[in-house]
This record gives structure tokens, sequence and C-alpha cells, in this order.
């Protein structure tokens, strides 16, 4: 029978991960948990959370990442600080490098969440977490009765500009083409918004501010003129790319590079999971996250059971 180091080798460590550590660990499973830069994932960005369950006040994403990784490392996982840089599946063991080491386990859970596209404009990552926001229900609530700019014509865009009109004094809505992309429905309801005002053809260049956002430079893309914006928050809106660059022909993924699971969070490959915002779904949140980490980490011990009865 064939030997490995961890029976559990999860790739990630942001709510996915975690969650999955805890279950892992609670089914006395040998588990670790390999992390390239901090636990937390994107949720470390988020300065305050107020839309996972349990917080009627919110709590800030530092400290819900930190509760997650204690409550997971009281389990028993092992928390390793290593980025992967390769994984090689195999009919009974699976293989996982990273800088300075190797792991072999009889299953995977990979968790390495996507990220935002960033704008790449001067500002942009200095505010990040401080009125720079990639994500209107997780911080729209925050800029109740202020002005907030979006930045997209998809459907996400035009989605957080109707979920920010509750709770904004006034949305700018800036796009760089001349119509929006999202669907026709949600332009409609766009549309009608009296707090809505629409940059067409217009590209942020820089954000302002110091201890938070305080305004936009902007720049019409037909015309050249530039002019700037007073406002005290920015979503970005122009879609998230998940981390799997390095999984590329493994692994089946759709058009955007997420990787396909069944409702199991299994892959095609008989012990590799996925779970969170690497996984192709409609939702990408911290609450679908968790969810996605429970289930990958029961899927996977009953994969570990069933080959040890077999």
């Amino acid at each position: 029978m064939a030997t490995w180091d961890y029976d559990l080798i999860i790739i990630g460590g942001g709510p996915a991960g975690l969650t999955a550590g805890i279950y892992a660990g609670r089914a006395r499973l040998n588990a670790i948990l390999l992390e390239k830069l901090i636990h937390g994932g994107q949720m470390m960005t988020t300065d305050l959370v107020e839309n996972y369950p349990g917080f009627p006040e919110g709590i800030s994403g530092y400290d819900l990442s930190d509760r997650m990784r204690r409550q997971a490392e009281r389990f028993g996982l092992k928390i390793v600080i290593a980025e992967v840089s390769r994984l090689e599946p195999g009919a009974q063991v699976h293989r996982v490098w990273w800088e300075g080491g190797q792991a072999t386990a009889a299953a995977v859970i990979i968790a390495t969440g996507a990220k935002y596209r960033r704008l790449g404009v001067p500002g942009e990552e200095e505010l990040v977490g401080k009125g720079v926001s990639f994500c209107a229900t997780c911080d729209g609530a925050l800029y109740r009765d202020q002005e907030v700019a979006v930045v997209g014509g998809g459907d996400t865009a035009l989605t957080d500009t109707i979920f920010l009109h509750r709770f904004a004094s006034k949305i700018h809505l800036i796009h760089r083409r001349q119509e929006f992309r999202g669907a026709k429905y949600l332009q409609e309801e766009v549309f009608k918004l009296d707090k809505v005002q629409i940059h067409w053809d217009t590209v942020v260049t820089h954000i302002h501010g110091t201890q938070g956002v305080e305004a936009l430079s902007l720049k019409n893309v037909k015309s050249g003129e530039v002019s700037r914006l007073p406002v005290a928050g920015v979503f970005i809106t122009i879609g998230i790319t998940p981390n799997t660059d390095w999984l590329k022909g493994l692994l089946p993924m759709d058009e955007w590079g997420f990787l396909i699971t069944d409702a199991e969070m299994a892959t095609s490959i008989p012990g590799i999971f996925a779970a969170g915002d690497v996984r192709a779904k409609s939702l990408w949140q911290i609450a679908t996250a968790v969810g996605d980490g429970a289930t990958a980490a029961f899927a996977a011990e009953r994969y570990l059971e069933n080959r040890r009865r077999g």
C-alpha cells in the first residue's frame, strides 16, 4: 500500500482553506496548510466585514482571519508559510512542491482564491481597505449618505450600483466605453436610479487620499478632458482572476480560469478538491468560501475513509 506524509494538504489560507483545516482537525486527519503570504487571504484587506453571520456590529477582516487561524490550530492544523509551485497528481498519492520543501498526501484541497483585477493607477494599492473596495455588499453600508464611485460596466458594476443606491447620497458610475456590457435588465434598473451619474468614455487615472479616499482623477478617453471627482470611496468592479496559472493544463477550468468541481468540491482527479474563490460558482463571498471549505474537508475525509476500507 502507498504511504504518504500527510492525509491532507490544504493549499491556501483564506476562509476556505482555514475552514477546511478546522474540519480536518476535528476529523483527526494529519493535515498541513500551506499559505504563501499570511492567513486570511483577501479577508485581511477588508477593514470591516459586516455580512458574515454572528457579528452584528461587524468584525475587522484581520480579527476574523485570526480567529479562524486560532480555531484551526486548536484542532491541530499545521500551518506553514510557503508558496506552492507545483502539484503532481498520482494514482495513489499526490505530491506538492514549494520553495525548500515537498510533501505527499492522499488528498489535496486547492483553496488558493482569486485576486481582484486592479486598475493599476497611483494611490490604488495604498488605499485598499481605506476607501478602495472591491465588494459593495461587504463595504457599501460604510458609505451611508456619502458620495462614492463605481468603476466598471459589467454585471457586477451595475449590481453594485443598484445595491449602493440604498446607502450612498450619490453614485458616480465610471465606464471606459459608451455602453455597458452588463445584462439589459440591470442597465434598465440603473438608468431608473435618481442618485446615479454615469461618466461614459472615462477612466480613473489616480486615486487621491491619505488616511482614506478623498478624490479621483478622471480622463475622458475620447476628448482627453481631465477632471477631479471628490468621493469618499471607490468600488472597483472590473472582474476577478483566480490564482490558477500554476495549474493550467492539469485540471479542468472554465473560460476565466476557475476550477470546475462537482457539488462535493471534487475535481476530475480523485483525491483533489477545490474550495472558495478559486472555484467556478455564482457568488464569491467569505460565507460561501467557508461553506466550500467545510464541504471539501468532509468530502476529503470520506475519500480517505473509502481508501482505507478498500
